[in-house]
């Protein structure tokens, strides 16, 4: 848990608590230093790792120089202004540097925890530019991440999926974008001084050789660190598939009753079989199936000969002394309880039960898994589905609870250089409606039909 870490007028670090219900850790903040050659992989990493640390309750937020640059030098020309030679070039380079760095120490003297400095960062000079920035005065941990690559397909990959659509080529043809970005990582080349375990070896940092096939760790000062690393150790880049999907309509879904173990209901079955027929005609290679440890979900994969896992971590949100129940007697008899989740519903516990912020704790082994493996299938329950797919997404924890994650739907999820394609396959049986919609009002004294608005019908 985190207290923020603020310097008191005599000089001394006097900390501040944020609200309870936020969560907190326990060292003052960290920057994430990036390092390396252009077409590197280095922004795919920054953005996956801001979104995972957003995700697990770390307010964590990505720098740009690269998108500093193009603001302040509207039209590029051509790759020379990289050049080290430059100095005029140099010198908007280090004004823009700089300008990205002081908007990265006041957010995280505001309420961010954590910074990615998303730039080369090539040259010993330029890193510790960065560290006296952020550790002077402010004491900031810094932590180096470096992209090592020397893989010639990788390389070229990267040149063509990322750069080649990068804003500073659009008015260039394919050809000359690529010749130009070529001889920019050519300009950079000249003077790359990559992390040294020597001279490097009182620094933090991890190298990441070819995009993880091998790891070299350094001087790990924290958990958000250890974290970091554990990450970026089960991340790759190989072409694949996620599909998501909850299981086929229960018994209890349709008496609108939350929670439970029951067996799906005759259109639960006929969505169990179109599931079977529909991953067929995908013709998905190596395919795993998932399912959570509950009947729903289990009966939901009968179809399927692909190998099949379950998972405790995907059992459905636990309401502690609600399950079973339905909202309106959820509003009867703790009325109260009702409406404190609808004020906070992602950090809202149920009594003797879990919160959505439990959950996405929970489903954080499940997340690393996914990130290690190719084609996965799986199958499971709404909250569930919605901080998987929360993660995916990038979405926010106040939006979370309330992502629409219908049944008899399957949601494909191809990750992408910088985000992740979504396609929504519906498979035409009929379900009850299980989504409550965000309520207007919250107040414990409301009304039962204020209570009750957003409440979806049900037998």
């Amino acid at each position: 848990e985190r207290t923020r870490c603020k310097m008191s007028d005599d000089g001394r670090r006097s900390p501040s608590r944020p609200p309870a219900s936020c969560p907190q850790l326990a060292n003052c903040p960290t920057v994430i230093v990036m390092v390396g050659l252009p077409a590197r992989g280095k922004t795919y990493m920054s953005k996956k790792l801001t979104r995972y640390l957003n995700w697990i309750g770390v307010k964590c937020r990505v720098f740009n120089v690269g998108e500093y640059r193009r603001e302040a030098v509207k039209e590029y020309k051509k790759y020379d202004f990289f050049d080290p030679e430059n100095k005029e070039a140099m010198k908007i380079r280090n004004q823009i540097c700089e300008e990205a760095m002081e908007d990265m120490i006041g957010w995280l003297e505001g309420d961010g925890e954590v910074a990615v400095f998303d730039a080369t960062n090539t040259t010993r000079e330029r890193r510790q530019l960065v560290m006296d920035f952020c550790q002077r005065d402010r004491n900031y941990k810094v932590f180096f991440i470096e992209s090592v690559c020397d893989d010639p397909e990788v390389i070229a990959e990267n040149v063509k999926e990322v750069k080649i659509n990068s804003p500073d080529y659009r008015s260039f043809n394919k050809d000359e974008a690529m010749r130009d970005f070529l001889e920019r990582i050519r300009m950079y080349q000249r003077m790359y001084e990559p992390l040294d375990t020597e001279y490097d070896k009182e620094k933090s940092f991890i190298q990441v050789h070819n995009v993880g096939q091998r790891f070299l760790v350094n001087q790990i000062q924290d958990h958000i660190q250890s974290k970091i690393c554990y990450y970026l150790m089960n991340i790759h880049v190989l072409p694949r598939s996620i599909y998501l999907t909850r299981h086929g309509e229960s018994e209890l879904n349709l008496k609108g009753r939350i929670g439970g173990d029951s067996s799906l209901s005759f259109r639960g079955r006929q969505f169990a079989n179109a599931l079977a027929k529909f991953m067929e005609e995908q013709n998905v290679n190596n395919l795993k199936v998932w399912t959570s440890q509950l009947k729903r979900t289990i009966e939901t994969a009968g179809g399927f000969h692909a190998p099949i896992e379950q998972w405790k971590a995907l059992n459905e949100i636990d309401a502690g002394v609600c399950e079973e129940m339905t909202y309106e007697e959820i509003q009867e008899k703790f009325p109260e309880e009702f409406a404190m989740r609808d004020q906070d519903k992602y950090h809202y516990r149920y009594p003797r039960g879990e919160s959505y912020q439990d959950l996405v704790a929970r489903l954080e082994p499940v997340i690393m898994e996914l990130e290690r493996q190719t084609n996965v299938l799986v199958i499971c329950h709404q909250a569930v589905m919605r901080c998987l797919l929360a993660y995916f997404l990038d979405k926010n924890s106040d939006d979370l609870p309330y992502l629409k994650v219908p049944l008899h739907t399957v949601m494909k999820l191809t990750p992408m250089a910088y985000g992740c394609k979504v396609e929504s396959f519906y498979l035409n049986i009929e379900a009850v409606n299980t989504h409550r919609e965000r309520p207007k009002n919250t107040d414990p004294e409301r009304k039962t039909e204020d209570a009750l608005e957003t409440v979806p019908e049900h037998f």
